[in-house]
C-alpha cells in the first residue's frame, strides 16, 4: 500500500499515466456513451459546462479503474476509486453505475466535474489539481469535490 506523501512525491510520474487513462476512457464514453436528457442538459447549462451536448453518459456494472499498478497504488492511497464509485467524469465522457442511471443528483455532480475540466484547462490540469487536492486534503475535503457536491444540490433543489 502506498501511503499519501509517496502519491504526492510521486505526482510528476503519475500525472502522464493518469491523463492518458483518463483521455482513452473519455473516448470509450464519447464512442459509446448517450446523450444528456433535456433536464440534464438544462443541468449542464446551469452548471455552466460549455458546448454540453458534446457530453455522453455510458452506463456501466462497474466504473474502470485503472489497470497500472502504479496508478492503482496511488487511487488507493487517496481513496479514489476505491469504494465503487457510483459514476466518473472524465471531461466530456461520464461513466455512471448501472443501479445510479439518470440519477439527477449524480449526473449533475459529475457535469460539475465536466465544467472544472474545462475551467482548468482539460485533463491533464485536472487531474493535477485533483489528485494533488485528494491526497493533501482528502478526498472529501477536496475543493473540487466540495464544489461538486454543493453546486450539484444548488441546481438539483432549483
Amino acid at each position: 500500500m502506498v501511503d499519501r506523501q509517496t502519491t504526492i512525491d510521486q505526482l510528476d510520474e503519475l500525472l502522464p499515466l493518469a491523463a492518458q487513462w483518463a483521455a482513452e476512457q473519455e473516448r470509450h464514453v464519447l464512442c459509446e456513451g448517450v446523450r444528456l436528457s433535456e433536464i440534464e442538459l438544462a443541468d449542464a447549462k446551469a452548471i455552466g459546462v460549455r458546448n454540453p451536448e458534446r457530453v455522453r453518459l455510458l452506463r456501466v456494472d462497474a466504473v474502470p479503474i485503472p489497470a497500472h499498478p502504479m496508478l492503482r497504488a496511488a487511487a488507493a492511497s487517496i481513496n479514489f476509486l476505491t469504494a465503487a464509485p457510483r459514476g466518473l467524469a472524465l471531461d466530456y465522457g461520464i461513466f455512471i453505475r448501472a443501479d445510479h442511471w439518470r440519477d439527477r443528483a449524480l449526473i449533475a455532480h459529475e457535469l460539475v466535474h465536466t465544467a472544472q475540466f474545462q475551467r482548468l484547462g482539460g485533463i491533464l490540469p485536472f487531474l493535477q489539481t485533483y489528485i494533488f487536492q485528494c491526497a493533501t486534503v482528502g478526498y472529501q475535503n477536496a475543493p473540487l469535490e466540495l464544489e461538486a457536491v454543493a453546486t450539484a444540490a444548488r441546481v438539483c433543489s432549483a
